[in-house]
């Protein structure tokens, strides 16, 4: 038997939070078929491109994607990912929380204490900064900072800290240190505000930060940087099957750390 947990929107889509399934020879791809030929009709749509799946607390990146073999006391845990905000202001929402991306412009004026400041002046927001050399894209910011909820969630997370979890899986390390060096802010390079939080408070970051942002955010032309920082090779591209590739090994990277 499988058993499959429903956490944040999942849940009306279903009308329960969980189900079990008695079979034992799926993959996850044909579990993901059977949960849309058996959803309930009248519910919320049920958006399988947009999903956080963890097997047994782990990402499914990390094993082998959806064609991972799920086995007899297997549990799938489903979180969707859900969209918005505007080209200006990317958001998404997680479980129940507000994140939303602030790609700030390269400032040699930036102050060295500017996110310590920040995180003093918004204390009710999650506040991280991170190199936009290492976001390859909104849905690649999206899944290392998911991978990062759940495992906060799960009581796997890598620091005693969410935000210092989230620097660590983009840089594809587990030393703090190695981790500040690679992907931390610094004024020569633009970054990117990671901010979690209630939506009024991410209102008024916006609105703090408004003169210091990118008009075009995460518009860096970066794969072939992250290729070679990550010494991702041709043959490991080649076996990926998404078309998101690249995307999907940096998420595979994030996503094994422990």
């Amino acid at each position: 038997m499988i058993t499959v947990k429903f956490l944040g929107g999942a849940k009306k889509s279903f009308s329960t939070d969980h189900i079990d399934i008695d079979k034992n020879d799926l993959t996850l791809q044909q579990l993901l078929d059977l949960l849309l030929e058996n959803k309930p009709k009248n519910e919320t749509k049920f958006d399988v491109k947009n999903l956080l799946i963890a097997i047994n607390g782990i990402d499914s990146s990390a094993i082998d994607g959806p064609l991972t073999n799920l086995k007899n006391g297997d549990i799938v845990s489903i979180i969707p990912i859900i969209h918005g905000g505007s080209s200006k202001r990317p958001q998404f929402k997680i479980f129940n929380s507000y994140i939303e991306l602030f790609d700030v412009k390269a400032n040699q004026k930036l102050n060295i204490n500017f996110l310590d400041n920040l995180r003093q002046k918004f204390p009710n927001l999650i506040i991280q900064a991170v190199s936009s050399n290492y976001i390859l894209s909104k849905s690649h910011a999206q899944k290392i900072i998911a991978i990062s909820l759940l495992a906060k969630q799960n009581n796997i997370i890598l620091s005693q800290k969410i935000e210092t979890d989230i620097l660590l899986r983009f840089a594809g390390t587990t030393q703090i240190n190695d981790a500040i060096k690679q992907v931390g802010i610094n004024n020569k390079d633009d970054f990117v505000i990671i901010a979690i939080g209630k939506k009024i408070q991410l209102d008024r970051l916006f609105k703090d930060m408004e003169s210091l942002l990118d008009i075009t955010p995460l518009s860096k032309n970066n794969q072939n940087f992250l290729k070679k920082k990550f010494n991702i090779t041709k043959k490991q591209m080649d076996a990926i099957l998404s078309k998101s590739k690249l995307e999907d090994l940096l998420t595979e990277k994030a996503a094994i750390l422990v």
